[in-house]
């Protein structure tokens, strides 16, 4: 069974990748009413002064809060000043800094923490680790969680940008995945292209850390009873958390076996050592084999990237944080050999517990974004006035390219003509 785009050159997915692949939080971000003053700043390492995507930055002691975005940059709303700001990310040291005035953009600089090895035999002790991690998944699967994701995805054919597409849905997922979706809002803008995605959502709607349905035997899932015959692990260390009694969350590499011929992959994934709940994946595969209704047409050099960041709460259980998913390739036309990337990141918001009755749809081959879109009624305020849909200067430029040749213009009404005068 095979998923085909509508578009004019059409991407097929290959059934077998749907079982194997099985943001931020909205607590933070959402926009707190009575706020009167506005910061803008920016995350970056102490050390080498890079920017930290992904950072979290609250006022200390309240949940009013946001995470830093691809730049590293932030902007956040407060009542009043001064105030205290608290940051952290995975891999730093929390830190406070006191804000009198929001005349300058703040800088925020976080030193790297401590990393440490266990007094154990390290060769044995991811193995450990990953298979607890896989038990506490196993056992709290069943856990529901409910709220909002907003999905972009953007296309880029010989670094052209062809494609964006921008949606929020309302989600329901767990502890290790996405489990239905329905479509609030979307809108989507292309160009003509040698090839098109249509349902590259797929990748991120199916792919999960653990599948219950799924044959224990054969896995090849990192999270299932196979891992020390299937993978070489790695344990890179301990980041120490802010509190020293607890063990702090482990980094381990990954790799599939030599002699695994049918699938590849390598990674990271970090584990909390006194809860083994999941913090954050990363993992890279080149077994991508999509092909197109172009019979002339050939992907090579493919590789696939995900990446899921669960949100910074307490206990073994935490729901999605964000998702990304990238695709390189080269399309092989003939002797024309064309560079493309597809990149896609879901940020998941308003997360809680409390069941709705939205009719959430499972994942089918069958999908097409495009199509979902145009099912329901564009609302350009919706997309003026949303502060979650947040865009880094990359993406502004982007959109702005699409924006001035009228891209978005079949789905955004014209603003009213104004009366001779």
């Amino acid at each position: 069974m095979h998923s085909t785009a509508q578009l004019p050159t059409r991407i097929l997915f290959r059934s077998w990748l749907l079982p194997v692949f099985l943001l931020l939080s909205g607590v933070l971000l959402a926009p707190v009413a009575q706020a009167q003053v506005q910061l803008k700043g920016v995350v970056i390492d102490k050390d080498t002064k890079e920017r930290l995507p992904f950072a979290s930055v609250a006022v200390q002691g309240t949940g009013n809060g946001t995470a830093t975005n691809l730049e590293g940059e932030f902007t956040l709303k407060v009542a009043k000043l001064p105030v205290i700001l608290l940051a952290s990310e995975l891999g730093h040291v929390r830190d406070t800094l006191r804000i009198t005035s929001a005349t300058q953009a703040i800088e925020i600089a976080l030193g790297s923490a401590s990393i440490v090895l266990p007094e154990v035999k390290v060769g044995s002790y991811p193995f450990q680790l990953v298979d607890r991690a896989y038990r506490n998944m196993e056992r709290n699967y069943r856990r529901k969680y409910y709220g909002k994701a907003f999905y972009r995805q953007t296309t880029r054919i010989d670094n052209e940008p062809t494609e964006l597409q921008e949606v929020v849905w309302n989600v329901k997922s767990n502890n290790a995945r996405i489990e239905g979706t329905a479509i609030a809002q979307g809108r989507y803008a292309g160009k003509q292209a040698i090839t098109n995605f249509s349902n590259f959502s797929l990748y991120t709607k199916s792919y999960g850390l653990f599948d219950p349905s799924a044959d224990t035997t054969r896995s090849l899932a990192l999270l299932s009873p196979n891992v020390v015959k299937n993978y070489e692990l790695e344990l890179k260390g301990i980041v120490a958390g802010a509190d020293s009694t607890k063990g702090g969350i482990a980094e381990i590499d990954f790799n599939t076996r030599p002699e695994l011929t049918k699938y590849k992959s390598e990674g990271t994934i970090w584990i909390d050592t006194d809860t083994y709940r999941v913090v954050r994946y990363r993992m890279t595969t080149p077994n991508f084999t999509g092909s197109t209704s172009n019979p002339s047409q050939k992907f090579r050099d493919t590789q696939l990237d995900i990446e899921m960041s669960f949100q910074n709460t307490e206990g073994e259980v935490a729901p999605l944080e964000y998702m990304k998913t990238n695709l390189t390739a080269n399309l092989v036309s003939g002797k024309d050999v064309t560079p493309l990337n597809v990149s896609s990141f879901t940020f998941f918001y308003d997360t809680n517990t409390t069941p709705t009755n939205i009719p959430y749809a499972r994942v089918s081959l069958q999908d097409r974004d495009l199509a979902a879109i145009r099912s329901i009624k564009y609302d350009p305020e919706f997309w003026a006035n949303n502060p979650v849909v947040r865009r880094t200067p990359v993406e502004d430029e982007v959109i702005a390219a699409f924006e001035k040749k009228g891209a978005f213009g079949t789905m955004v009404k014209p603003a009213p003509a104004r009366p001779a005068r």
